[in-house]
This record gives C-alpha cells, structure tokens and sequence, in this order.
C-alpha cells in the first residue's frame, strides 16, 4: 500500500513555494496575537532574544526533524511515519506520533476556524465605522456581542471553513501551492504598509524601545519558559502539517537551509507584528501593551478608531490577521484530507468535506463555549479553553518530543543521511546532538511547566 500512496498527492513545484508553504503554515494566530501580548509581559527585548535563542535550539531543529520523516515517506503523516517506523525496524507503538499529529491538527482546527471566523466579522465590523471614536467599554461590549451570538459565530465559522476547503480541494499544486504563492505575498506587502502607517501614525520609537530594551529583571524564569513554548508553538510543530508539507518537498532541496529560512519568515512577522501594534498602542492614551489577548480585539479597535485613516487601516489589519489565519489553517486541514484519501482511497473533494464537515461540528462546542454552554466545564475549564489547552499544552509536546526521540534513537542512520544530503558534516553533528538532548529536555520542561500552571500554581 505504502509504495503505490508514495507521492500521490503530488509535490510543490519548487523549493520557493515549500517556504512560502512552510511559512504560511507557521505564521498565523500565534504571531499576531499572542507574540505581542507575551512579549509585553515579559520584558520586551529580553525575552525577544530568549524567544529567537528558541527558534535556533529548538524549533528549526524539530521542525528539520517532521521534514525529513515526511519527505522519506511522501505520504500523509500517520503514514509516512508509518513507513519510517517500518525502515527502522522500529516498536509499532512508534506509529502513534502520526496519529497524535493528525488528531491535534484537527482539534485545533475545529476551534481555529471560530477565532479566525472573529477576525472575519471585525473587518467588517470596523469597515462600517462603528468603531470610529470608540473607547474601551464599548469595544469591549462589541466584542461580547459577537462572543454571545451563537448564529454569527457559526456564519463566519463556516465562511472560513469554505475558504481552506476550497484551497484544500485543489490538491498540492493547484490549491495549496497557488494559494500560497499568492497569500503570502500579500501578506508581506499588508505587513510592510501597516508597518509604515505605524512608523507615520504611531508611536515607533516607543514600540522599538519596549520591544528591543534589554531589561534582564524584567524577564522571569517564567518567561523563559514562555519564550520556549512560543518557538515551539509558532512554528507548527507536532501538529502534522509541517511533515505533510515536508512530503511534498523537493528532493534536491537542503532542509537545513530551507527551514532556517522559514524560520526567519516566521520570526520577522512576529517582530513586525510586535512593532504595529505596539506603535499604534502606544500612539493611544489608556491603552497598556500587556492587556492579554484583549489587545487585538477591544484594545487595538479603540486605538484604530481614534487614529486618522484608522478605520481603513484598521480593516487591512484584520484582512491580515485573516490571512494569516487562513495560511495556516489550510496547513491543518491538508493532513487529515491526505490520510483519509490514502486510508479509503477516495477523492479530493469528498475527502475534504468529510474532514472539514468534522472539524465544523466540533467547532460548534467552541463556539458555544462563549454563549448557551458557558457554564458547561471539562475539567474545569469550557469547551474551547479546554481543547486549547489539551492541545498546545498536551498533545503538541507529547508529539513533539516523542518525534525527537524518534529521530534521535530510533530512525535508521542512513535514512538521515539521505535526507539530510548535502548537509556539512559539521551542522549535521549539531543538529543530531541538538535533537538528542536539547530540544528533548526543552520540551519536557516546557509540557511538565505547562500542566503544573495549570493544576498546581
């Protein structure tokens, strides 16, 4: 089975468009949302050079790690990690590292597409000019609003499933890779123009000074650990899509390389983000750039309301962030789609909305986690902070780490050497040593961390 599913879903037509893939998969809510509130909480600079200390040590290592399993086996994950564990004469048990990857893909997805379907109602929102001049409690009662109607959470929850559906459907070259080719460019040229109105309109020079001072107090060892699991995170590691991408790689392409500049992509859009929206939040009397996810959808909507030109500034803002959504969202849908057409040997589109009709209903427990199931809890927490936090704080680590033990101790030597052909012997001793021992014990600490804030703090 696994000889004849080897490349059926066809390849990316040039290394070009794997990054640009490879980066719209990475860059997403993370970066726009999370980046900026994290970093305003930490420090600023200190923990910016914590976090980018990250990405090198930690998440481009493990990131080579999902590429290399993907291209060798050039199927979707549960079975290119299948086949690899098969190469490797390995323990089945092993194959679970697919299934974990896939299933975490498709629960974040499930309550993604809500999030994102937010950012599609606020460009609206804001393009009306009911935001014009707004201060804080109203954009706060704008926001409930939204979070309270169920009906308007499912319509743009659905209008944003279509979209990665209709990308999806058209397989590597003809959705995916075209999408792509064409988003993430235009999510470059929005980030430079929002960046300009920022260094016009905004307060740079506050936004350069709090982001890039280097205040060593100001970071906590608490911080630290924020910094790793944000690398972590950002870079869409464990949940499947990097190493469903990574099968469709060029085979002459060096992964080392290729995903360093990834991961500079990746960096740069949480660094630019960081500094338009902390430019535009400083710009604004009241407005504090650690408020917590709030920033992006109360905070920021006050500060482009008061600005001249804002509104219209403030809707290619979203558009963005939309973007951005949608680039990675598509990265989660491709995974299941992919394994679904290997495992019952059905078309593309069929296979599309079976999973995408999936993740929809499960997305409806999020989306009525804010309104008629407030007060329904798993585990203490609701339906949508509880798949968060299973996902990033479980599944995505446990995944994470077990690939790095995987390619670390158990994935046949010569099968690294192929992959990694072209490789100087030097890098690849450090990235074999980074991924036996430091990337491990990294995400160990972040995952253990991460439940005891949880359960225990």
């Amino acid at each position: 089975m696994g000889l004849q599913q080897k490349g059926m879903h066809g390849a990316w037509a040039s290394r070009w468009t794997f990054i640009m893939a490879a980066t719209g998969s990475a860059v997403g809510l993370g970066n726009m949302w999370k980046f900026p509130y994290v970093a305003g909480s930490n420090g600023g600079g200190a923990f910016v050079l914590v976090y980018l200390g990250c990405i090198l040590l930690i998440g481009v290592p493990v990131m080579m790690a999902e590429v290399l399993i993907g291209r060798h086996g050039r199927q979707s994950p549960i079975n290119s990690m299948r086949e690899a564990v098969t190469d490797s004469g390995a323990n089945t048990k092993w194959q679970i590292v697919g299934w974990l990857g896939v299933l975490a893909g498709m629960l974040i997805l499930s309550f993604y597409s809500v999030i994102a379907g937010w950012a599609l109602d606020y460009i609206f929102l804001i393009s009306s000019g009911d935001l014009q001049g707004i201060n804080g409690a109203a954009a706060s009662a704008k926001f409930s609003e939204l979070l309270s109607d169920p009906s308007r959470l499912i319509m743009w929850q659905s209008v944003f499933m279509v979209l990665c559906v209709a990308v999806v459907v058209g397989g590597v070259k003809k959705g995916l890779g075209i999408a792509v080719e064409t988003l993430m460019p235009l999510l470059f040229v929005m980030l430079l123009l929002l960046l300009v109105f920022s260094i016009l309109k905004g307060n740079f020079s506050a936004a350069v000074n709090f982001l890039f001072s280097f205040d060593l107090d100001a970071l906590t060892w608490r911080g630290v650990l924020e910094a790793m699991g944000q690398a972590f995170f950002t870079l869409s590691i464990g949940m499947g899509a990097i190493m469903a991408y990574g099968a469709y790689m060029p085979q002459d392409a060096n992964i080392g390389k290729t995903i360093l500049i990834v991961a500079l992509f990746d960096s740069s859009v949480a660094i630019i983000s960081g500094l338009i929206i902390f430019s535009i939040v400083f710009a604004t009397p009241g407005i504090e750039p650690t408020e917590g996810p709030g920033l992006m959808f109360i905070s920021l909507p006050v500060a482009f309301g008061s600005m001249p030109g804002g509104l219209l500034i403030g809707a290619i803002f979203f558009v963005l962030v939309s973007i951005a959504a949608w680039s990675s969202a598509i990265s989660l849908l491709e995974p299941c789609v992919a394994w679904l057409m290997e495992a019952k040997n059905i078309g593309r589109a069929r296979a599309n909305i079976v999973i995408a009709g999936t993740a929809w209903v499960l997305g409806l427990g999020s989306v009525f986690s804010f309104n008629i199931w407030a007060d329904y809890k798993v585990a203490g927490f609701n339906v949508f902070d509880f798949l968060d936090f299973l996902t990033a704080n479980i599944m995505l680590p446990i995944s994470g780490l077990l690939i790095t033990l995987f390619v670390g101790y158990v994935l046949r030597k010569d099968v690294i050497n192929v992959e990694m052909e072209g490789t100087s012997p030097q890098l690849l001793a450090l990235w074999q040593m980074t991924i036996k021992y430091i990337a491990p014990s990294a995400i160990a600490v972040v995952f253990i961390m991460g439940v005891y804030d949880k359960f225990f703090v």
